[in-house]
């Protein structure tokens, strides 16, 4: 019997964390077309339910698919759980699959110190050298820019030299979108501010972690 409850747990945590509402859907660029009651409605649970999942049970969805892993990545941001800081650089790093590796940026530009900027550096290092891979280069420079914004830094710097990495990447196939640095950190900017709202409704919300400011 228990081993099936330990067969059953990581569907439990999927049914209570991930899947209401669509949250693993919602979580990321969605959030930002919610306005009024459905906004608010889905802050407070978003709170809650980083306030309700224990430091185990967000390592589990960590090790499944890129629902879970971009859910978890979520909760993580909103209470402030920055002993995951190390774990996420490694997933946001080995790139092992789509849609997630945005809100690996988010949770670590909402951490908001020097030592979130690694990460990030790290995989603009490996991924702006190739132009052929698509994949989450805009949400690390965005954050990026938002922490050296907030931190007086510029580690973003030497990739936006002229003819630097940044430029390199943009150039390369396939066609890219050609917006404006500034507009990624805007847009993590505005997620980030989306989890320190939902944060408001998370009883465990780390005290050492203020709420970000753009």
């Amino acid at each position: 019997m228990r081993h099936t409850d330990e067969e059953d747990e990581p569907l439990r945590l999927i049914r209570r964390y991930v899947t209401p509402d669509r949250r693993y859907l919602k979580v990321g660029g969605g959030l930002l077309g919610m306005s009024g009651r459905d906004r608010a409605r889905f802050m407070k649970k978003l709170g809650k339910a980083a306030g309700e999942i224990s430091p185990r049970e967000l390592g589990m969805l960590l090790d499944r698919g890129w629902r879970e892993r971009k859910t978890a990545a979520w909760l993580i941001a909103v209470a402030g759980r920055t002993e995951f800081r190390e774990r996420l650089g490694e997933l946001l790093l080995a790139s092992e699959g789509p849609y997630a590796g945005q809100a690996y940026c988010v949770a670590l530009a909402a951490f908001g110190t020097s030592a979130d900027a690694d990460p990030l550096v790290a995989y603009l290092d490996r991924y702006l050298p190739r132009p052929d891979l698509y994949y989450d280069q805009e949400a690390a420079l965005g954050a990026l820019l938002l922490l050296d914004a907030k931190l007086g830094a510029d580690h973003a710097a030497r990739f936006l030299a002229p003819d630097g990495l940044w430029q390199q990447w943009i150039d390369g196939p396939p066609s890219k979108d050609r917006d404006a640095p500034d507009s990624y950190r805007e847009f993590i900017g505005q997620l980030c501010a989306f989890a320190d709202e939902s944060a408001k409704h998370c009883p465990t919300r780390r005290p050492g972690v203020t709420p970000h400011r753009r």
